[in-house]
């Protein structure tokens, strides 16, 4: 929400803003010369007109910049130029990113994400193998090009979580749980590497550990971003694997009423994730409103799922006779012509 201050004269608006992350910059004499450099564009070219102080995020013993996370009001210009002297300073840091949002009730109106794009040695070997994953049939030479920027920078968290993801790619899980928890322990806040770590749990069907690292996940990131929703939607599944039927509606809860862009990868669960919900809804003997879910799920044309026409039918009417409703024969009729063994069964038992 914005926020309107009246001065004479002038009219500042200010709006919800949100920075996270931290750079690295690995020895004390390039710390000392960028926390000089902060001090002097702080000074005289931003007249401290920023959303920091040098004491608030730079931290002598880690040689490093830290912003855990930043919630606040600002203007527009002292937004810009906080991303400004942050994106300054980034190009002597060795490893690191922060992620700037401003926003207006829950809209992004401007977004930054800041981190080293110098001709450093780790940052241009760890730049090359995080494109190398995008390719197809590249994962190994992506594997080499990140240990390379390990072997430059060994606290590297992000390497170690991007290296962790491809030898997740690559079936090595073991090594790619050693990468996972390297990075979480180089860096609290990651939450990709949670997300990945999590994901290694669920191959091994370590559903309560898993979950805790998707916890983790939510907790360091933000509702802006995608990882957030990837991480609720397969905490749900977890909390469902155990039979936790609250927890997993409080998750599905707030990834269904979220309206996803389609460039967002978390666009195409959406039908899976409603349909979910009406199974855990039934579970809880919440017959109406498992009815609405799957209303819902017969009316979504999209979905990176493999629910049959039979199964969204055959749930549709198990609602539809639970709340009391018209129409469940009709709905098992049809789910048994399309071949659901389970819509027969209800329709034998009924007559």
């Amino acid at each position: 929400m914005s926020i309107l201050v009246v001065r004479t004269g002038s009219i500042s608006m200010y709006f919800k803003s949100i920075f996270q992350g931290n750079l690295h910059f690995g020895n004390a004499k390039t710390y000392d010369k960028v926390v000089k450099m902060y001090e002097h564009r702080l000074e005289n070219y931003y007249k401290m007109d920023v959303a920091f102080d040098l004491a608030e995020i730079f931290n002598t013993e880690t040689f490093s910049l830290q912003i855990p996370r930043f919630v606040g009001n600002l203007s527009d210009k002292t937004w810009k130029n906080t991303v400004d002297l942050l994106n300054y300073v980034s190009q002597f840091a060795i490893a690191g990113n922060v992620g700037a949002w401003m926003t207006e009730e829950g809209k992004i109106l401007r977004y930054s994400w800041i981190e080293p794009v110098g001709d450093k040695a780790a940052v241009q070997t760890f730049l090359k193998g995080r494109q190398l994953i995008e390719k197809e049939g590249k994962e190994k030479e992506a594997e080499k090009a990140l240990t390379k920027a390990i072997e430059i920078y060994n606290k590297h968290a992000q390497a170690y979580e991007r290296r962790g993801y491809v030898n997740y790619l690559l079936k090595k899980y073991h090594d790619a749980d050693r990468d996972f928890t390297k990075s979480i322990n180089l860096d609290k806040s990651n939450a990709p590497a949670y997300h990945g770590r999590a994901r290694i749990k669920m191959l091994r069907e370590d559903w309560e550990a898993a979950i805790d690292d998707l916890a983790m996940a939510i907790k360091t990131s933000l509702a802006l971003q995608d990882i957030h929703w990837i991480a609720r939607r397969l905490k749900a599944d977890c909390h469902m694997k155990l039979q936790q039927w609250p927890e997993a509606e409080f998750e599905l809860k707030f990834f269904t009423r979220r309206k996803f862009k389609k460039d967002s990868p978390n666009y195409s669960w959406q039908r899976m994730a409603q349909f979910n919900y009406g199974k855990v809804l039934l579970e809880q003997e919440k017959f109406l409103n498992a009815l609405e879910a799957f209303e819902k799920v017969l009316g979504m044309t999209e979905g990176a799922d493999n629910i049959s026409e039979a199964e969204k039918l055959l749930f549709r009417g198990i609602a539809r006779k639970h709340a009391g409703k018209h129409g469940y024969l009709s709905d098992w009729s049809e789910a048994s012509k399309l071949g659901s063994t389970q819509a027969v069964e209800l329709l034998d038992a009924a007559k």
